[in-house]
């Protein structure tokens, strides 16, 4: 490798936050856990520790959207410099306030120190890139990148690009957003606000003209959109939602029922009220007697925790926003051992935060599930994968032991490291210890036996198979009978 080489692979891991508010601050936390240095500029005197609240808020959430481990840490640094904030960052995103001259001030001041390959992403939610770049020295490294609060979880951001962005600058900004676990919605041809803010904008609007009328209360809108079509838009969109509404007639159906609605004034979206005082008063009213009792840290959680669930059940299904997760879940699952002198890790992940209890601490169901993901990675490594499976073979759990020797709660990085104990005729015996670092939380002792999936019943494994679990049980017979092996409910040796 070449030191040219060498210098972009470095610097292709480095991160310019220029403004750390809560959007930047979101970006901060993304670039960061994914694996990212990060270097942060803004003037403000409480930025550390505004970032640092935020980070925390990530760092007990996002690892959990994610079935394997997550990247090493990056590095955060606060600089008192954009200059020195943006040398040698291969991203630089800008997040500071929506006014355009200042913005057009950041980047002609950013462009006279920072490397002539990185990509400079505005997190502008309404001016066009055109605008941004007007100015500038090197137009064809500025792109909209718009993302949604809060940055760390959501995946979508919109990539807006011209003419004066090349071919090559797009799909590296497409591959880095990828790569942080993204979804970069590429807009080809500009526009104010871009697309989802313009929904959002028409909603507001409405939303505005209902309280203003007296019709609906803050709270009781906010309820008619997270108990019915939020839900929907969540992991359907609007237009594939109305396809469904269409029934077996499809869309052409159901525009041609609902359509002629559109010429009645079911809205006043051409219009919106004057935001008077008066107004003004009501809506904070009304929101203080709604949310009021929670802090904006805890409301940040609660809605962290929602997300999280929501986004894992789409994961489940592979659809919408989880569909996006498993993509970049799929090229990090650990990697198959090259020697079995050691028990094999068979689990490496974060505690998700739908995996905890009243307690506050996991779940036991879940250690069972954490377990069975290790048996499972288990199976797979001896060759009892889906492609085995398919032909008419797989393992079944016939008995299993957990032992629960210390709390394990959201967040918490855990491993599972699988010992076979025995690997002959139909029977596989495996021994799971779980550890976070070096506390031992709880360990799963589990007898499998191989079946016909046509008879139901047991049967001999393949010959390969067997072969492969009988030199792994061999292998692991050397590192004697682990502690814990054998035990029964209330007995001790």
């Amino acid at each position: 490798m070449s030191m040219e080489q060498a210098t972009e692979d470095v610097m292709t891991k480095i991160a310019a936050i220029i403004g750390g508010g809560v959007i930047g601050g979101g970006w901060a936390a993304r670039f960061l856990l994914m694996g990212w240095d990060v270097r942060v500029f803004d003037t403000d005197p409480d930025a550390e520790r505004k970032i640092s609240e935020v980070l925390a808020n990530a760092r007990r959430s996002l690892p959990g959207l994610s079935d394997v481990a997550m990247p090493n840490e990056g590095r955060l640094s606060f600089h008192g410099t954009m200059s020195d904030a943006v040398k040698g960052a291969a991203w630089i995103q800008e997040s500071v306030p929506e006014r355009l001259e200042l913005k057009r001030q950041v980047y002609k001041k950013l462009q006279e120190h920072c490397d002539t390959n990185a990509i400079i992403g505005s997190s502008t939610s309404g001016f066009k890139p055109s605008e941004l770049q007007g100015c500038a020295a090197r137009a064809e490294q500025i792109v909209v990148t718009h993302p949604f609060n809060p940055v760390y979880l959501l995946p979508l951001v919109e990539l807006v690009t011209t003419e004066r962005n090349s071919a090559e600058t797009v799909s590296r900004a497409k591959s880095m957003l990828t790569e942080l676990g993204m979804h970069p919605l590429h807009v080809k041809k500009e526009i104010d606000a871009h697309i989802a803010d313009r929904f959002l904008e028409a909603v507001w609007r409405e939303a505005l003209w209902l309280v203003n009328d007296g019709i609906a209360t803050t709270e009781e809108i906010d309820n008619a959109i997270r108990y019915g079509f939020g839900i929907r838009w969540a992991q359907m969109g609007l237009f594939e939602t109305y396809r469904v509404a269409g029934g077996e007639a499809g869309m052409k159906h159901f525009i041609a029922q609902f359509g002629p609605a559109l010429a009645w004034p079911w809205t006043k979206l051409m219009d919106v009220p004057e935001l008077t005082d008066d107004l003004v008063n009501t809506i904070a009213e009304q929101s203080d007697a709604q949310s009021g009792m929670h802090s904006i840290r805890d409301l940040e959680r609660i809605r962290d925790n929602n997300l999280v669930t929501m986004m894992r059940g789409l994961k489940a299904q592979n659809w919408g926003a989880g569909a996006v997760l498993n993509q970049w879940d799929a090229p990090r699952s650990p990697n198959t051992p090259t020697d079995y002198d050691h028990p094999i890790v068979t689990v490496d992940r974060a505690v998700p935060l739908d995996w905890t209890d009243y307690n506050g601490h996991m779940n036991e169901a879940r250690y069972l599930q954490a377990f069975g993901d290790a048996t499972d990675r288990f199976m797979e490594l001896i060759g009892c994968d889906a492609d085995y499976i398919a032909t008419g073979g797989s393992y079944f759990t016939a008995e299993t032991h957990i032992r629960h020797l210390d709390e394990v709660h959201a967040g918490a990085k855990i491993t599972i490291a699988t010992q076979c104990l025995l690997g002959a005729g139909k029977k596989m015996h495996l021994f799971h210890v779980m550890r976070d670092g070096d506390r031992v939380l709880a360990t799963g002792e589990h007898m499998l036996i191989h079946v016909s999936l046509e008879t139901r019943k047991a049967s001999a494994p393949a010959p390969k198979i067997a072969k492969r679990l009988a030199d792994i049980a061999a292998a692991h017979a050397k590192m004697g009978q682990p502690d814990g092996a054998g035990r029964a409910v209330g007995v001790k040796p």
